[in-house]
C-alpha cells in the first residue's frame, strides 16, 4: 500500500475565484496529486482546499501553493470573519494510509523549514508538529492575528520555528502542522426534537454539559470558586457534537466532529449515541458521512461489527465495508458509494492492472502474442488462488454449526491467508512491470561510454528486480502451506479437497516462480550478490514439493483412501 497523506491548506482569499483557481492549478501541476475539494467562503474571505497524494508529492504541492498564495494575496487589504494571520493561514498534514503520525510530523517540519528558508515567511509548527506545548494550539499560534503579528514577532517566546522574526507585511505568517483526520458525521434520530437531540449530544461530546443544582435541565448552573461554570464531561474523547433539525429529511440529527479517530473511531461514536438515545426512548435510524473517510476507518468499523457477530474477519475488504455501511446505516438517506467516499479508492490508479481484468480476458491476454503477462504473473496468480482456497475453508469453518466456539481461531487463519493472497495479487502485475522495465532499459541510448554505462546499470537494476519479484512469490506461496494444512487437519471436512487443491496451486506457483528466478539470474552479472537468493529459492522448491506430497497424503487419508 502506498503512503498517503492529506493536506488541507486554508488560504486568505474566498471571493476572487480566478485567484483561487491559480492557487489550485499550482497544486494540480504536481503529477500524482489529487485535488479533492475547494471550498471558498465569501463572508470568511477564506478558501479551504483539500488534496492528497504520496508524502513527497504533497509537500511539494503544498510549497508551490504557499508560494503562489504569497505572490497573489496581499494581507494588507484582507478582511474576513475568520481568524487569520497569513496569506496561507494554516497548512496541516494528515496521515491517511500506511504512514504514522511521527512520519507525518517529519514531513510537516520539512515543509515548514523549506517555507521559512526559501520564502522567508515566519512559520509556526502546531499540533503534533509543535516543538513546545504552548504551540500545539493553533489558536495560541495565531493569537493577535495579522494585525498583531508585527508585535508578536518581537515578543519573547514567540519567535517563529522557521524563518526570520521579521514582519512580512504582504504575506504575514503561516502555521504548518500535523493532525489526525477529522470526520464530519451526522447520526439520524427517529424524532424531530432538537432539545432531545441536544441532550444526547451533551451526553457524548467531550465538553459535556454545564452542571446544575438539582434538576440537570432547569436547575441553577454551578460555578467554582473562580466563578467558572462547572461542567459534567461527556463520554467520548475528541468529539464535538450538537443536535439540530434537518428540514430536508424531517428529522433531528446529532452533528458530530470526530477530531481524532484514533481516540474515538466512528463505530464507537455511533454505538454510544445509540445507547444514549435508547435511554431517552429514541432510536437511531442510521447515519450520514460528510465528505470522505480513510479506508482503515471503515475497515475497523466493519471488523468491529463482525466480531460482535462472531464472524470471520478474513473476508475481502469490500465485504467488510458492506458490513460497516449497513451496521452504521450510512446508506439510509442516500446511496453510499465506497469508490467516491473512501480516499484510497478515489486515488486508485489500477484500472489497467491485470488483476482487474475479467478471468476470460486475463486468459486471452496471456495467450496473445505479447510476452507479458507470462509465466511469472501466472505463477503469482496461481499462488494467490492457493492461499485464497485456504482462506475460503477457514471462513466456511468459522461460522459452521459445531465450530462456533472456535470462530476466532479460524478467523485468525483467514486473516493471515488474506494478507498472503493480497500481496500475491499485487505481484501478478509487478512481475509484468519487472519484465517491461527490462525492455525499457534495453531501449536506452548506448552511443557514448556514459550512455552505455547508464544503460547497463539500468538493465542490471531491472534484472535484479525481476529476480526478486518471483522469489517473493515463492516465499509467500510457501507461507500459505501452513494455513492450508491447518484447514485440512482442523477445518470443515466437507472442504478438505478445496484445501488440497490450494496446496497444489501453492506448489505449482513455487516451481513456476523458481523458473523465473533462474532465467533472470542468468542475465545478472553480480552472481555473488544473488547467491543467497538462489540457494534459498532452490531449498524452497525442494521443501514445497515435499510439503505438497505430505498434504496430498493427508487429504487422501481424510477421504479414507
Amino acid at each position: 500500500m502506498k503512503q498517503i497523506i492529506e493536506c488541507v491548506p486554508n488560504f486568505s482569499e474566498g471571493r476572487d475565484l480566478s485567484l483561487i483557481k491559480q492557487i489550485t492549478d499550482s497544486i494540480e501541476s504536481v503529477k500524482g496529486i489529487r485535488l479533492l475539494n475547494v471550498d471558498p467562503g465569501y463572508a470568511t474571505n477564506r478558501t479551504v482546499v483539500t488534496f492528497v497524494g504520496e508524502p513527497e508529492l504533497v509537500i511539494e504541492a503544498a510549497f508551490i501553493a504557499i508560494r503562489c498564495a504569497s505572490e497573489l494575496i496581499d494581507m494588507r487589504y484582507h478582511k474576513g470573519e475568520h481568524p487569520r494571520f497569513g496569506a496561507t493561514d494554516v497548512c496541516p498534514l494528515i496521515p491517511i494510509s500506511d504512514i504514522t503520525m511521527d512520519e507525518t510530523v517529519e514531513y510537516a517540519r520539512k515543509l515548514a523549514k523549506r517555507v521559512g528558508e526559501e520564502l522567508g515567511l515566519p512559520v509556526y509548527c502546531y499540533e503534533f508538529a509543535a516543538f513546545e506545548e504552548k504551540r500545539r494550539s493553533l489558536a495560541n499560534c495565531r493569537a493577535g492575528e495579522y494585525e498583531g503579528l508585527a508585535e508578536k514577532l518581537k515578543t519573547s517566546g514567540w519567535q517563529p520555528d522557521y524563518g526570520k522574526a521579521i514582519f512580512n507585511e504582504r504575506s504575514g505568517a503561516i502555521a504548518i502542522g500535523a493532525r489526525n483526520f477529522l470526520i464530519a458525521y451526522n447520526i439520524n434520530l427517529n424524532t424531530t426534537s432538537v432539545r432531545l437531540a441536544n441532550s444526547i449530544a451533551f451526553d457524548v461530546r467531550e465538553s459535556g454539559r454545564v452542571k446544575r443544582d438539582g434538576d440537570p435541565i432547569t436547575g441553577k448552573i454551578i460555578t467554582d470558586e473562580n466563578g467558572e461554570q462547572v461542567r459534567i464531561p461527556g463520554t467520548l474523547k475528541n468529539v464535538r457534537a450538537i443536535g439540530w433539525f434537518i428540514k430536508e429529511y424531517g428529522i433531528a440529527q446529532i452533528s458530530i466532529n470526530l477530531t481524532d479517530i484514533t481516540a474515538t473511531p466512528i463505530h464507537i461514536a455511533f454505538d454510544e449515541v445509540c445507547e444514549r438515545a435508547r435511554d431517552r426512548g429514541i432510536r437511531v435510524t442510521g447515519s450520514e458521512l460528510i465528505g470522505m473517510i480513510p479506508l482503515q476507518a471503515l475497515l475497523n468499523a466493519g471488523k468491529y461489527y463482525l466480531q460482535k457477530q462472531q464472524r470471520s474477519l478474513g473476508i475481502p475488504d469490500r465485504e467488510i465495508i458492506k458490513i460497516a455501511v449497513k451496521s452504521l446505516g450510512l446508506d439510509e438517506l442516500s446511496t453510499f458509494d465506497p469508490d467516491k467516499r473512501i480516499i484510497e479508492y478515489i486515488l486508485a490508479e489500477d484500472v489497467d492492472k491485470l488483476i482487474n481484468l475479467k478471468l476470460s480476458d486475463f486468459v486471452r491476454e496471456t495467450a496473445s502474442d505479447c510476452p507479458a503477462p507470462g509465466g511469472g504473473s501466472v505463477a503469482a496468480l496461481t499462488g494467490a488462488l492457493g492461499a485464497a482456497l485456504g482462506v475460503m475453508v477457514a471462513n466456511l469453518t468459522s461460522h459452521k454449526r459445531g465450530w462456533d466456539s472456535r470462530w476466532e481461531e479460524f478467523s485468525n487463519w483467514a486473516e493471515k491467508g488474506k494478507v498472503i493472497y493480497e500481496e500475491l495479487l499485487k505481484l501478478v502485475d509487478k512481475d509484468t512491470e519487472a519484465f517491461n522495465q527490462i525492455m525499457e532499459a534495453f531501449k536506452l541510448a548506448k552511443e557514448t561510454p556514459k550512455e552505455l554505462a547508464t544503460r547497463n546499470e539500468a538493465i542490471q537494476s531491472a534484472t535484479q528486480n525481476a529476480i526478486f519479484v518471483p522469489f517473493r512469490v515463492m516465499q509467500l506461496s510457501y507461507q500459505s502451506f501452513e494455513i492450508i494444512e491447518a484447514m485440512i487437519e482442523t477445518g470443515n471436512p466437507n472442504s478438505v479437497t478445496d484445501a488440497g487443491v490450494g496446496a497444489l496451486c501453492a506448489a505449482t506457483a513455487i516451481s513456476g516462480a523458481y523458473l523465473n528466478v533462474l532465467v533472470n539470474s542468468l542475465s545478472f552479472d553480480d552472481k555473488e550478490a544473488i547467491s543467497g537468493i538462489l540457494c534459498e529459492a532452490e531449498n524452497l522448491e525442494i521443501a514445497a514439493k515435499k510439503r505438497c506430497e505430505e498434504i496430498q497424503s493427508l487429504v487422501r487419508k481424510k477421504l479414507g483412501n
